[in-house]
């Protein structure tokens, strides 16, 4: 992707059906929990917007840095670390939520405890684990008060 275009057709698209939705997107993430993300360039200081899966953690949100078990991190991941502000967008398929959030990676011992309660549920983070040889990072974003 080129900073000139940074988000792709196909999340494109997710973003135009969740935002026309309510928050809800047809396949093949249909009936999944999605947000949208939005982080600062670590390079360029500009919005980067990205749709993620994401999991219920109490008062927080949970998202997996998996970019689909490839060998490096996914732009946004590199983004959040060097700028931990966030806006995350939730929807309930009739309205949709923005915030400002904080996001912490989970460290490793925390990671550890909730990875079997995300790969049972999406089983597919299992799969893109075993396709890697880094740790995929879980990142908590607490909403800011």
């Amino acid at each position: 992707m080129s900073d000139s275009n940074p988000m792709s057709d196909f999340n494109r698209g997710i973003v135009e059906q969740f935002r026309a939705n309510g928050g809800k997107v047809g396949p093949p993430f249909e009936g999944a929990n999605i947000l949208l993300l939005t982080t600062t360039g670590a390079k360029s200081g500009q919005p980067r917007l990205t749709p993620l899966v994401y999991r219920r953690d109490g008062d927080r949100i949970l998202v997996i840095g998996s970019y689909g078990g490839a060998p490096k991190h996914p732009a946004w991941f590199l983004n959040l670390r060097a700028n931990p502000t966030v806006t995350v967008e939730v929807g309930d398929g009739a309205t949709i939520e923005r915030y400002e959030a904080t996001a912490t990676v989970l460290p490793d011992q925390e990671r550890n405890e909730v990875w079997p309660k995300i790969t049972a549920e999406m089983p597919g983070f299992g799969d893109y684990q075993e396709k890697t040889s880094r740790v995929i990072p879980v990142i908590a974003l607490t909403r800011n008060a």
